[in-house]
């Protein structure tokens, strides 16, 4: 029930989104009101597909089943598996478009394998002896190992991302969120298809795949709704070639949730082109009236789409600058990639600034996975700015694994933007680790200094200073750090793969008819496409890389059988995937 006296003092002092019901559901002249006279709630969608200055559904697109979905439990269940929180760098959650790309006999882009993704598939003990009492707390541990393609010595420093919290103190902030969704003809599609080529893939994994893109994110949307707390305000912007707000940003506590969801479960349809910066332009507007009402709230925008771009601002690098510009005023956002053609290239552009943060999904599952049951950790970035200064003579930093800030890395700096809450398993952390590789550039006792410094949401700023030594032979710290490690090569030889197999970028035209005379998919709003709309590439394997797959296979089993962790042998089963395509 809504606090009606707290929702009169609103009223009197002019809120913004309070003043649109205080006239007509208030009755100002009644002060001592209690809970049980609430006024009605707002039903204000007012997106009208037939009045709707965006493109009408004229797009191609299967005629899929429809199925039925159900909320799935609450957030709050998927915290009660440790004591404490776990810690993860923003940028990519997931590596879901790379394999999923695989499952269906695709070849993947390299950017879908990203290694802060495919550390968040994994728990990784943090290195904490449980001394820990702040919300982070930087443990460091050196290894020196050999590469097992080249032979060369190699030196690694694993930052662990400790934390202190409990979870019972944790709790995510008030929220001012507004949902963007792409509802273009490319949604139209299935999960498991590409939009631009032939419909009706053989291969099919489980979790209603070939439903359509846009189905599955109106039905899991009106379900993310129910993790809304009455003090959260919602509005819901959407976009094809042009973007529309479908519901002003609103208390949820004033608001007909119920009748909300039924507007997104039957009112939207896919048509048009693809304008993300129109959606997040008119995101940006919402958000504007109320960044510095309540300073306590998280503004934030999620963004669901499978990014083909091919309407307005089309440059990554603008569309990124703008990104940062909004995080500057205190606005971030998450992305849901959808689909197996999601173009996570330009997502990862998008989401390496501060705040940010990106999820694929391979199913109807895995969308109901990643926006109800870890829906706190999404919205809720606890650190900023993490960097770390190596001090150190003949030492410097040469590559970083799992930040999406690590083309800023120098010689002496590792940097991270954002780290989020991510389950926890005693001691062990989901994604809780960046690993950072060493090169030795002259002579050194191998001592170095660590120097970290970051800033929490607060506003306060820490920091931590360290000793470490390098072993002078070959030596693991720990299990963590070789599983790390081990992960890291892996993402490079299949990056590796990836470019090699693909062809060099040029403009594709595309083809009216496949070569056995079948018809094509939808034909792309202009002769050429995108650099964003992407065709899909048959899953291919050269002998030189099936050779070179197979070494780093029998290495990485004899790796994952010392570490011993059994969720490791997905990443064989892939392998065996693309081995087999050779």
């Amino acid at each position: 029930m809504v606090d009606r006296r707290r929702y009169l003092e609103l009223c009197a002092a002019g809120s913004s989104l309070a003043l649109a019901g205080c006239l007509s559901n208030v009755d100002l002249g009644d002060s001592g009101g209690t809970e049980e006279d609430d006024p009605e709630k707002i039903d204000d969608w007012q997106y009208d597909p037939d009045e709707s200055s965006l493109v009408p559904n004229t797009s191609h697109s299967p005629n899929m089943s429809s199925g039925s979905r159900s909320t799935t439990a609450s957030a709050d269940d998927a915290m009660e598996s440790g004591d404490s929180i776990g810690l993860a760098a923003g940028g990519a959650a997931d590596v879901g478009t790379f394999r999923r790309n695989v499952h269906e006999g695709y070849l993947p882009i390299p950017e879908t394998m990203a290694t802060e993704g495919l550390f968040h598939d994994y728990y990784f003990d943090t290195g904490g002896d449980g001394s820990c009492t702040s919300l982070f707390c930087p443990t460091y541990t050196p290894a020196v190992t050999e590469d097992p393609l080249s032979d060369e010595t190699e030196r690694y420093l694993s930052v662990g991302l400790d934390s202190g919290l409990a979870t019972s103190e944790f709790d995510r902030p008030p929220l001012n969120l507004v949902i963007v969704l792409d509802i273009s003809g490319s949604m139209g599609a299935s999960f498991d298809e590409y939009y631009y080529d032939k419909f009706g893939n053989k291969q099919r994994i489980e979790g209603e795949t070939d439903r359509p893109k846009i189905e599955v994110a109106t039905d899991v949307l009106a379900d993310l709704t129910e993790q809304l707390r009455p003090e959260d305000r919602l509005g819901v912007v959407l976009f094809n070639s042009d973007a529309e707000v479908a519901k002003p940003l609103r208390d949820v506590e004033r608001t007909d949730m119920n009748a909300i969801r039924e507007h997104i479960r039957e009112d939207i349809e896919a048509g048009g082109g693809t304008n993300i910066s129109a959606g997040m332009d008119e995101a940006e507007k919402l958000l504007d009236e109320v960044v510095e009402e309540r300073t306590e709230y998280e503004n934030r925008s999620i963004l669901l789409t499978d990014a083909q771009i091919n309407h307005g601002e089309t440059e990554g690098e603008k569309l990124q600058s703008t990104l940062k510009d909004r995080a500057e005023k205190g606005m971030h956002t998450s992305v849901i990639g959808v689909g197996v053609d999601f173009n996570a290239e330009l997502i990862d552009q998008l989401t390496a600034v501060r705040g940010a943060n990106y999820y694929s999904v391979y199913s109807a599952d895995q969308f109901e996975q990643r926006l109800v049951e870890e829906f706190e950790y999404m919205v809720t970035p606890l650190v900023y700015d993490l960097s770390l200064e190596l001090n150190a003579e003949g030492y410097e930093i040469k590559q970083v694994y799992g930040s999406t800030a690590a083309e800023e890395a120098t010689g002496e700096l590792m940097y991270v933007n954002t780290l989020f809450p991510s389950p926890s398993e005693g001691d062990k952390a989901k994604g809780g680790v960046v690993l950072v590789e060493v090169e030795q550039t002259g002579s050194s006792d191998g001592e170095m200094e660590l120097v970290a410094s970051w800033e929490r949401r607060s506003g306060l700023s820490e920091s931590t200073t360290e000793q470490i030594t390098f072993p002078e032979e070959k030596q693991w710290g720990n299990t963590a750090i070789r599983k790390a490690v081990l992960l890291a090569r892996y993402a490079d030889v299949l990056k590796e793969w990836t470019v090699t197999e693909r062809p060099l970028p040029e403009a594709e035209v595309y083809p009216e008819r496949s070569e056995s005379g079948e018809e094509m998919g939808v034909e792309p709003p202009a002769a050429e496409l995108t650099q964003w709309e992407l065709q899909s590439k048959p899953l291919r394997l050269s002998p030189e890389m099936a050779d070179r797959l197979a070494q780093f296979r029998s290495h990485f089993e004899r790796e994952a059988d010392a570490i011993g962790d059994e969720t490791l042998d997905q990443e064989l089963e892939l392998l065996d995937e693309i081995l087999a395509a050779e």
